[in-house]
This record gives C-alpha cells, sequence and structure tokens, in this order.
C-alpha cells in the first residue's frame, strides 16, 4: 500500500512475472543440476579412457556456460525487477527479512561465475585432479546458492514462526525448508538428464552417443521416480489451507497437477525409450520433446507453488495485493484510499465514484487479474454481475473460498470498485426493464346474507406466498406446488366447526388452468419424483381443481401441492390467482357455502442479480436459462458435483435429493447440511451488515418488484423480515448452529466468518430447525396483547404444532388462520402492485365488509348469532377481539 506499483492493465502483474520467473528457474536448477553433470560426466570419460566423451563433456560445458551463466543470469536480473515494480511491499519484505541470506547467496553466486569460467577455460589444460576439484567446487556453490534460494522462497509458502518472531531463522529454516531443498535438487538432477539429451543426440559417433544416452537417462528417469515420497513429505510439511488448495478447493490448480503428475511418467518412459538405437535425428526429436515435458513439470510446480499460498504472497502475513494483516484493519476502519498512498483519490464521491473504483481495481485487483489480457482476465470472470452481485461477490471474497484476498476498505469504497468494474469496464447501464403486468381488479366478492345464511366458509393460503423454482431444465428448488386450507364453521349460539357430512371443493379462476404451458416441470417430475404426473397435476395428485380433503391433524380441510403458477394462459405475470371454494351437503349437493382464496405463487426469485441473465417472463420475474446454468456451474466449482453436465444431458435435479428438507420431508443425504442452511449459511457471507433489502435481493420482496412476501398487518405498522427472523447473519447462524451440532462438518466453515448482529455471540444464538422451529407470535403478543418488543428473533417454536399456519386457538376448533389470514398476508393484507386491490383481503370483506380479522370491530355475532358477546369474552384467545 505505501509503494507505487507498475500498472500493466493487459498483462496484470502476474503473467510477466510468472513467464520470467519460470523460464530463470528451469535454467537455475539446470545450472544446479548440470553441474554435478559436467564433473561426474567428466570422471565417466576418464574412468572409461575415452576422448570423446571428455570432448563432449567440454562441448556441454560451453553450452552450459553460456545457458546458465549468461541467460540464467539476465533472467535473475528480469525476476528482480519485474517484481519490484509489480509488488515492491513484498519484494522489500524479502530484502529487509533476508539482507544477510541474499547477500550469502551471492557470495555463492560469484563463486559460481569464477569457477565455472575456470572450468571452461581449463579444460583439457589443467590437471585432471585439480580440474576436477574446480567442478566439484562449481557444483557445490550452485548447490549451495540453492540452498539459500530454497530457504527464502520456501518462507513464503511456510513462514512458519517467523510470523510471529520475525527472526531471520524461523523463516530460513521453515517447516517446508527440507522437503523442498530435496525435492529442488532431484528436479534439478532430471533437468540436468533432459539437457545432456539434447547435447548428447548431436554426437556423431553412434556408440559415443548411445552410452551417453543411457547415462543421461539415468539422470533423467530416476530422481523422477525419488519424486515421488519426496513430494508426499513435502506436501504433509504445508498447512492445511495450502494442502486443500492443492487438493481441490482451488480450481485454477486441478489443471497443473495434472499436468505434474502426467509429466512425470512420460519423462520417465521417453527417458527409457532414448536409450534404444535409433536415427541421430529421431534422437534429437524426442530429446526436444522431453526438455518440453521437463518445462512443463517445473513451470507446473512453480504454479501450483504459488497459487497453493493464496490469497497470500508471503502466507499469513502479507496478501497477493500486497496488503499486510496489520494494513487490513486500518484500511477496513479508516478506508483504503485513505490510507494508499499512491492513488489520485482519497475517499468516494458520487462524482468520482468510477474514478475511485479504479484506483481501488488497481490496488487490489491488478496484481492477478487482467483486463482483457491472456491471464486471469477479469471481464470474463465479471460479466454475469449486477453491480449488486459484484458488490455481494466482493464482500464475501476470501471468506468461505478463500484463495483470493478479501476486499479492503469501506463499504462504500467497495461499492465504487462494483460500480467500476460493472460499469467502467463492461459498460454495463442498469435500467429498470419494461414490464408487462397483468391488469387485474378485484375479484367478485360471494354472496353472504348475514341474516339467512346458516354457514361461514373461510379459506386461506397456508404460507401467504409460495416461492417456486421455473429452472425445471437445470434444477428445481420447489415444485409448483401451493397448499389452501379451509373451515366450514356452522352459526349458531354455539358455533360448530363442520368436518363431516359434507364436501368442500375448489377451483382456479379462469385463464389458470393450464401451468404446462409455462413450466417444464412436468417433463421431468417422473425423474426426480419416480411417478409420471399429468401435465396439470400436482405432486399430490391435486390438480388446479377437485376436492379438498379433511386433516384431522389440521382440524381443517385442505387440498395439497396444487400445481399452481403465476403465469396466466393469456401470458405475462400474475402471482395472485384467486381459487373459488365451494362447500357442499354431501348427501343432496346443495350449497352450503361460497367463498374465495388467493394461492400466492412467485418466481421472482432473484437469482439472477449475482448469477447473470435476465427475467424469463415479462421483464419481472422466472429463471431465464442463463441464470439456472450459472447457478449449477457454481455449485460445481465450488463442490465438485457435476450437476450442470447433467442438465445438458436431461437429467435436473431436485436440490433436495441431495439436501435434507422439511418442508418436502426430503431426507437426502444425511451428511449434507439442509437446504435451508445451506443455502442462507452460504448466502450470508456475502450479504453482510444489511437489513431486509438482502432478504429482498433473493425472495421476492422487493419495494419495485411485482410481488410482496411480507404484505399483512406486520407491514404495515413498519416490521419487515429481520424483525422476525433476525438479519441474514442471525438467520444464518440460527440454521447453521443446528447442523453444527448434529456434526455436521460443512456448517463451521459457513459460520467461521458469519458475526451474529442481534446477540452478543454466536454462543446467544439459538438453534432451529428450519420450517418446524419459528419465531413465535407470542414473543412479541405476550398473553396475547399489544406487542412491547418489535423483536421476535431467537425464540422459536418448539415443534410445528406452534406454528402461526399450523396453529389453534384456546378451544382447539378454530386454527389461526381462519381469522387471521395468511402468514405473511394477515388481514387487513395491502397490495400496491397493480394486480388488484384486496386479493389477499376476500373472506373479511366478504362477511364483514372490511379488511381486518375475522371478527374484529365487534363482528362476534358473524359466527355467534343470537348472542351478546363481547371482546372480553372471547374464548378463541385473551383480547382475541380488540
Amino acid at each position: 500500500m505505501d509503494y507505487p506499483v507498475w500498472q500493466i492493465p493487459f498483462f496484470g502483474g502476474g503473467l510477466l512475472v510468472a513467464i520470467i520467473a519460470v523460464v530463470h528457474v528451469f535454467v537455475a536448477h539446470f545450472a544446479v543440476g548440470g553441474g554435478l553433470f559436467l564433473v561426474l560426466t567428466e570422471m565417466k570419460g576418464h574412468r572409461e579412457n575415452n576422448p570423446a566423451i571428455l570432448e563432449y563433456v567440454r562441448r556441454h560445458t560451453k553450452f552450459f556456460l553460456l545457458l546458465t551463466m549468461v541467460f540464467g543470469s539476465l533472467t535473475g536480473v528480469g525476476i528482480w525487477f519485474i517484481i519490484a515494480l509489480t509488488n515492491p511491499a513484498a519484494t522489500l519484505t524479502l530484502i529487509r527479512t533476508f539482507t544477510f541470506g541474499w547477500a550469502t547467496e551471492w557470495v555463492f553466486f560469484v563463486g559460481e561465475i569464477v569457477t565455472l569460467l575456470v572450468y571452461y577455460y581449463t579444460f583439457g589444460r589443467m590437471e585432471r585432479r585439480k580440474h576436477l576439484t574446480v567442478g566439484w567446487l562449481y557444483f557445490a556453490f550452485g548447490w549451495l546458492s540453492l540452498f539459500m534460494i530454497n530457504g527464502i522462497i520456501g518462507y513464503m509458502l511456510t513462514p512458519g514462526q517467523w510470523v510471529e518472531t520475525g527472526n531471520f531463522w524461523d523463516g530460513f529454516f521453515n517447516p517446508s525448508f527440507w522437503p523442498a531443498l530435496v525435492f529442488r535438487s532431484l528436479l534439478a538432477f532430471t533437468i540436468a538428464g533432459l539437457f545432456a539429451f539434447l547435447t548428447a543426440s548431436r554426437v556423431k559417433d553412434e556408440p559415443v552417443r548411445l552410452n551417453l544416452m543411457r547415462f543421461s537417462a539415468i539422470w533423467a528417469a530416476v530422481p523422477v521416480l525419488l519424486m515421488v515420497p519426496v513430494s508426499w513429505w513435502y506436501f504433509q510439511a504445508l498447512p492445511d489451507v495450502p494442502q486443500a488448495m492443492i487438493t481441490g478447493r482451488n480450481n485454477e490448480i486441478m489443471p497443473f497437477l495434472q499436468a505434474f503428475i502426467t509429466v512425470a511418467p512420460i519423462i520417465v518412459v521417453l527417458s527409457m525409450f532414448l536409450t534404444l538405437r535409433m536415427p541421430r535425428e529421431l534422437k534429437t526429436l524426442f530429446a526436444s520433446l522431453l526438455l518440453v515435458a521437463g518445462f512443463v513439470q517445473i513451470g507446473s510446480f512453480e504454479w501450483i507453488r504459488e497459487a497453493a499460498r493464496r490469497p497470500y504472497i508471503i502466507y499469513d502475513y502479507m496478501f497477493s495485493s500486497g496488503v499486510t494483516l496489520a494494513d487490513a484493519a486500518e484500511a477496513n476502519e479508516n478506508g483504503f484510499l485513505k490510507t494508499a498512498k499512491w492513488v489520485r483519490h482519497t475517499d468516494v464521491t458520487p462524482e468520482n465514484r468510477l474514478e475511485a473504483g479504479r484506483d481501488l481495481f488497481m490496488k487490489q485487483c491488478l496484481s492477478c487479474h487482467s483486463i482483457d489480457g491472456p491471464s486471469n482476465d477479469i471481464l470474463p470472470l465479471t460479466k454475469k454481475f449486477s453491480v449488486l452481485g459484484m458488490d455481494s461477490q466482493l464482500d464475501g471474497q476470501g471468506k468461505i473460498n478463500n484463495y483470493m484476498p478479501p476486499f479492503f476498505g469501506t463499504e462504500r469504497e467497495r461499492w465504487a470498485l462494483a460500480s467500476y468494474i460493472v460499469e467502467g469496464l463492461h459498460g454495463k447501464t442498469e435500467t429498470e426493464p419494461e414490464t408487462e403486468l397483468v391488469e387485474a381488479t378485484t375479484p367478485e366478492m360471494p354472496p353472504f346474507d348475514a341474516e339467512n345464511d346458516e354457514y361461514v366458509l373461510l379459506s386461506w393460503n397456508n404460507l401467504g406466498m409460495h416461492c417456486i423454482s421455473d429452472s425445471d431444465p437445470y434444477w428445481i428448488l420447489l415444485p409448483p406446488a401451493n397448499d389452501l386450507y379451509c373451515q366450514l364453521v356452522r352459526r349458531g349460539e354455539m358455533p360448530e366447526v363442520v368436518s363431516d357430512g359434507v364436501t368442500i371443493t375448489y377451483e382456479v379462476e379462469e385463464g389458470f388452468e393450464n401451468p404446462a404451458q409455462h413450466v417444464r416441470f412436468w417433463e421431468f417430475a417422473e425423474q426426480l419424483f419416480g411417478k409420471k404426473l399429468p401435465e396439470n397435476v400436482g405432486v399430490s395428485g391435486n390438480g388446479l381443481s377437485g376436492e379438498m380433503h379433511y386433516s384431522e391433524s389440521l382440524g381443517a380441510f385442505e387440498a395439497g401441492l396444487i400445481p399452481v403458477v403465476p403465469y396466466p394462459d393469456s401470458g405475462g405475470y400474475h402471482p395472485y390467482p384467486v381459487f373459488t371454494i365451494t362447500a357442499r351437503d354431501e348427501a343432496t349437493g346443495e350449497v352450503l357455502a361460497t367463498t374465495k382464496t388467493v394461492a400466492p405463487t412467485s418466481t421472482e426469485m432473484g437469482c439472477k442479480n449475482c448469477h447473470g441473465g435476465e427475467w424469463r417472463v415479462a421483464g419481472v420475474a422466472g429463471f431465464s436459462d442463463e441464470t439456472s446454468a450459472d447457478v449449477l456451474a457454481v455449485h460445481d466449482r465450488n463442490t465438485k458435483t457435476k450437476l450442470l453436465e447433467m442438465a445438458e444431458k436431461g437429467e435436473p435435479r431436485l436440490c433436495q435429493s441431495c439436501h435434507p428438507d422439511p418442508v418436502l420431508a426430503a431426507e437426502g443425504k444425511p451428511e449434507l447440511l439442509n437446504l435451508p442452511a445451506a443455502i442462507h449459511g452460504w448466502h450470508a457471507n456475502y450479504l453482510t451488515n444489511r437489513g431486509a433489502e438482502a432478504c429482498a435481493y433473493c425472495h421476492p420482496n422487493n419495494p419495485e418488484g411485482p410481488t410482496k412476501c411480507l404484505r399483512g398487518i406486520h407491514a404495515e405498522v413498519g416490521l419487515d423480515c429481520t424483525s422476525c427472523h433476525g438479519t441474514l447473519e442471525d438467520h444464518a447462524l440460527s440454521l447453521l448452529k443446528h447442523e453444527d451440532a448434529a456434526g455436521k462438518p460443512g456448517a463451521k466453515r459457513l459460520m467461521q466468518h458469519l458475526r451474529p448482529r442481534a446477540v452478543e455471540s454466536k454462543a446467544d444464538i439459538n438453534p432451529r430447525v428450519p420450517w418446524v422451529n419459528q419465531p413465535d407470535c407470542l414473543n412479541c403478543h405476550a398473553g396475547f396483547q399489544p406487542p412491547e418488543t418489535m423483536d421476535a428473533f431467537n425464540t422459536w417454536t418448539e415443534g410445528a404444532d406452534g406454528l402461526f399456519r399450523m396453529r389453534k386457538g384456546y378451544m382447539g376448533a378454530l386454527m389461526c388462520g381462519t381469522c387471521h389470514g395468511s402468514p405473511h398476508a394477515e388481514y387487513p393484507a395491502v397490495q400496491e402492485n397493480g394486480y388488484g386491490k384486496d386479493r389477499d383481503n376476500i373472506a373479511p370483506l366478504q362477511y364483514m365488509g372490511h379488511a381486518g380479522p375475522i371478527g374484529s370491530r365487534g363482528n362476534c355475532a358473524l359466527c355467534h348469532v343470537g348472542t351478546e358477546m363481547t371482546p372480553e369474552d372471547s374464548a378463541h384467545h385473551p383480547m382475541g377481539f380488540r
């Protein structure tokens, strides 16, 4: 943060470093292994009294000197040049920490230069023993240079106790020092053998060439075989996080790991092949191919080593962006731009938002990413995001997937960076789409004669808003399924809830009869649920018209899993279809009572905000193929599944086929997090420090959207999602704590970076089972009195029978929903979205003429005919009819 950085947007910071470093490391390892090869091959020539071998060594030495001393030295200077410009903070740390080590290495390097020059220019002129001594000295200096560099390079991956002590020796003799030294020595010997193949293949004398080829094969193949146990030793010396990076957490590593593993046997096999007799030209060709294989081997190894320490450039001390852990706290508190010295802007304003975002990009992103360049191009990686999605990605960066550094700075700075990437780099402008809302009016009220009608028929939807996913060709989160309840009350001095001798039917309003015309769920229902379903029939066998069945446990009639979708047959989007409910005498067929109720259903889930794509229907709702496919691609990348590949073969999956979920009574795979815990736990890491808007990013409760989950009396008095369910962090922690207590390992990973906001610590969060343990109405309405608090979070119902949608009053006859309406849409519910006023309030309007709880405003006589009851007499619950 304290130094100017060379900004090369097309290349980024990493590519040039990688190119120069890999070339230099390849040559530098040849300089070490080749030194031993020279002296041992000279000894072989003397031992066999073979002048041709000695002549080969002399010519090989010239090639060796030019490549290692001249070209190798230039690339070594190139490394210092490029790292000092692209990451000066890390470079200065290496210099300050290892000044003595660098000085020692340079002494050894001078020794290499002198001894190699002497060795070459005295070849055949100096007495044999002395010449060999010079050769041994060269190898010693070369290997000691490797010894010194290995300690410094290894420290960047495994600094060990240095992070706490800052001690030179703790950093130098770090945990990976010895296995890395042995590994690199073997690598150096292999590369020496590969270069020897190339020069030996040009020897004209066939017997000598074959002799040298077989000698070179030992150098090339045997070290590769020895690398297998040494690699495991090296791997075990790494911290847990780099181990996880190498074994799959960092997807960028896998191609290089596969290349490293693949090329090793190729080197061994081709080395053995070159020991056979064949034309000289063919040997030269295969020797060249082997040299390429060796370059791939060392290049992939260096890439793996570099990538394994992500998000750090110096593990546990300095991030790849040059920000230290100590710098991070100050940057997050005071702002990154205020603490960085080499930026144009020190604050974010509406006027400089994009320019300040560019400063942040150059300082925090360019060290790894290029702009429209050949390596780690930021453009395709961020193409799908809106500004909101990009901001969320930056919010969660470095948490669950910690191979990238976290964003450093304030929320305003984070939004500026997101805006620069989306608007500045991609040129996106976010405008409200033209919507195609279906015009609708309040449904015609069913008749009711308060003087003569014997029955009151009350019906409601059990959730207030059923969210479904019409991403059917790719995955299914929730199928098209809606539940309606109703109770038939025989009016009188002592009203009676009727359960026998009646038939109750339901029928959707005209224009919603063909759900399969709009979603493809039924194409895949057979493989998902094990049976083929008629096109207009839901999972339970209930269609869009049919008979409701009496449930003993509910004490009410129920039509379960009705396959309603928010798409009228005429086109467009309408999330509030209305059903007519009719009660008839079972014996005579006489109509006893009729009412209507809404079956709210929405596909306005905001996955596209982060996963790309547009709304599929009417510019307001539905999953596009682009959004659906990206959700699977991200899932596959993070969990190593192959869901997108399966979907493209026509095999979409129900999310609950793997993740348990009480809402569908799905057992899933017991070792996995239940679906609500997994979804909320994951996304909470990307949407921190937000209010109810975090819920609306995904759920259909966006103030600007066409549907509203929360539209009942609680919304009217100013409550929002967080009032009952807590902020997204609190909500997620309550779900994850239950899974953690059940021993599911995924919970801890998602909980690690979440901080509760409603309570002091995670220990204060009460665990819960989704759909079963929910906020209790009596948390606020203690004793059914007016609420003394507006916070219902963290005290849960003990079981499903305590849920508002399942609960009954004191007398055990009427369900809470009978009089109060659906959860989240309690009477009086307010719709201000153009779909027709009071679709949620049909029952109270039909029976009382006003939108309020049944019996409110002194309407006890609606059911209690011929009595002089007052609100204080209520037996349903105390003060029930205030």
